[in-house]
């Protein structure tokens, strides 16, 4: 049988940011089962095991953070005693989206309530494993989010404060960025009070392919990408929400998950930051994705949507001393693979359109 570096329990792994830990997770030798309520909605999961079950129940947490062997045995009756902790447990599992979902005031009680049940599960039945196994090594993840800073530090579009040491006094502007500060120091109170080792990051605006690019909860370079690629090659109109005067960083995936790496492989618990210096407006975003894609883009902007903060950039000054991370793509870069690869998602969909009519009409036809 196959021999692996470690063992990681990715929560989170049908989501945009989990299954690609998972992949990396993967090619570093790990072997990884992945839990979610659905599986990854663009490439077929990678880990070695993907169990589709709701962590809000706390009997499922209880089940999935025990690792049995290898053969990926989760749904075999088998004795605690011949079951051990995992190595590593990422937790990514999250009710989230962009503006329009977290914003809108409609989906606060179900964002509050179901991230904070998966957390607060997760916590307290590693540390009663722990307790049971007698051993204290599994090392936890948490993704927060820069959502989490105060809103009185980013009002002004040029000069945002996000330093990690920012954070109080504490003023999110979104029930989502409350749960979030809320988690950080949930995992942090654990690892002081239990010695449970953590690790906790605050992403800024991860994007990339495979990530969520329709249907509401989507981030704004996918929705803004998603616009563009609709549009004619000679152009056209799309509509931004806000001024576009709004600022903004936005970080590659691939970068994420290589800083949430080194993150995991140091002996820094965080918080800290990860996540591009490269702030631009909103405005600026579309105009990239306008080059990118060579087209010629007006805006139409909608005053009244949901916004979220006047200004938010990443500050890499602690990454940079406890990691020697830094991000090293250019947004147009990262742009570019994500407007490219939305392009094709949109391809398959007409396509899939066009073989269905020409069914229907050969139907037709043969009635």
């Amino acid at each position: 049988m196959r021999e692996y570096k470690k063992t990681a329990l990715v929560l989170g792994a049908g989501g945009f940011i989990g299954s690609h830990m998972v992949k990396r997770l993967r090619k570093e030798g790990y072997w990884v089962r992945g839990v979610d309520l659905k599986y990854p909605e663009f490439s077929k999961t990678e880990a070695n095991e993907f169990v589709c079950m709701d962590l809000r129940d706390v009997e499922v947490v209880r089940r999935v953070i025990r690792f049995g062997g290898y053969t990926g045995n989760f749904y075999s009756q088998i004795v605690d005693k011949f079951l051990e902790p995992f190595d590593e447990i990422y937790q990514f599992a999250a009710d989230m989206g962009g503006a329009g979902f977290i914003f809108t005031g409609e989906n606060d009680a179900d964002i509050m309530h179901n991230s904070a049940s998966i957390n607060l599960n997760l916590l307290e039945e590693q540390k009663k494993w722990n307790k049971d196994k007698k051993t204290n090594h599994t090392k936890i993840f948490y993704s927060s989010s820069a959502c989490m800073y105060p809103e009185h530090n980013q009002l002004d579009p040029n000069n945002p404060d996000c330093r990690e040491n920012s954070a109080y006094p504490a003023n999110p502007d979104s029930e989502y960025g409350w749960e979030k500060l809320f988690s950080e120091r949930l995992y942090l109170t654990y690892n002081r009070n239990y010695g449970i080792p953590v690790r906790v990051a605050r992403y800024h605006n991860i994007f990339g392919p495979e990530g969520t690019w329709d249907g509401g909860r989507e981030k704004a370079p996918a929705a803004i990408c998603r616009k563009v690629a609709q549009l004619s090659q000679n152009g056209g109109t799309i509509e931004v929400w806000g001024d576009g005067l709004q600022t903004r960083s936005f970080l590659f995936i691939d970068e994420c998950i290589e800083a949430t790496w080194r993150l995991m492989q140091s002996d820094f618990l965080g918080p800290v930051n990860i996540g591009s210096e490269e702030m631009v407006t909103i405005n600026q975003l579309v105009e990239t994705a306008a080059k990118v894609a060579n087209k010629k883009v007006e805006k139409n902007h909608i005053l009244d949507a949901p916004l979220g903060v006047r200004g938010r950039n990443s500050n890499n000054d602690l990454v940079r001393e406890k990691l020697g991370w830094d991000y090293s793509q250019s947004l147009e870069d990262g742009i570019r693979k994500t407007y490219e690869w939305i392009c094709l998602q949109l391809y398959s969909i007409e396509k899939e359109s066009v073989l269905q009519s020409e069914e229907e009409l050969e139907l037709l036809a043969s009635g």
